[in-house]
C-alpha cells in the first residue's frame, strides 16, 4: 500500500492529483506548501512526493534539493518525486534537481497515472507532451 504526498498550494491542483492517482490501496497526505511536504516525509514512510513547480514560499524545486540533501547524509531515506511542470523551460529545472519525473501541466489524467505507476515501480517517467509535433514534408523530387 503506497503512501504518496501531494503538494500544491491550489487545493484544486491537489484534488485533481488525488482523484487521479487515489486508488483502494493508495494512502493520500496532502501539503499546502513545501515546508509541509518535508514535514509529511520526515513524519511518515512515503513512497512518492507529487510536487508543484509552483508553491508560494517553496516549490517543487527547492523542496526535491532539500530532500536529497537530506538524504545524503542519512537524515531520511530516499523518497522519489515528480513535478507537475507549469511550462516546457521547468523540464530543465525538473532534470537539474534529481526528480525521477515530470508532467506539464495541464494535468492529464492518463499520463499522470503512468507517471506514478512508474516511478513506483523504480523507473524515471518524462512527460514527452511538450515536444513539439513533428512535421511532415512532402517529398517533391518524386514525380519529377
Amino acid at each position: 500500500m503506497p503512501t504518496i504526498v501531494v503538494a500544491s498550494d491550489s487545493k484544486a491542483v491537489r484534488q485533481e492529483v488525488i482523484a487521479t492517482v487515489t486508488d483502494g490501496s493508495t494512502t493520500m497526505l496532502e501539503a499546502s506548501s513545501g515546508p509541509d511536504a518535508l514535514a509529511l516525509v520526515k513524519a511518515n514512510e512515503v513512497d512518492l512526493c507529487i510536487l508543484d513547480l509552483q508553491m508560494s514560499n517553496m516549490g517543487a524545486m527547492a523542496v526535491t534539493l532539500e530532500l536529497r540533501l537530506e538524504e545524503s547524509y542519512g537524515a531520511i531515506a530516499h523518497v522519489p518525486v515528480l513535478m507537475l511542470l507549469d511550462r516546457r523551460a521547468d523540464v530543465f529545472l525538473a532534470r537539474r534537481s534529481g526528480a525521477e519525473g515530470f508532467v506539464v501541466k495541464p494535468i492529464d489524467a492518463l499520463r499522470l497515472r503512468r507517471a506514478t505507476k512508474a516511478i513506483l515501480a523504480g523507473e524515471h517517467y518524462d512527460d514527452d507532451s511538450y515536444l513539439p509535433s513533428p512535421v511532415l514534408v512532402a517529398d517533391t523530387t518524386k514525380g519529377a
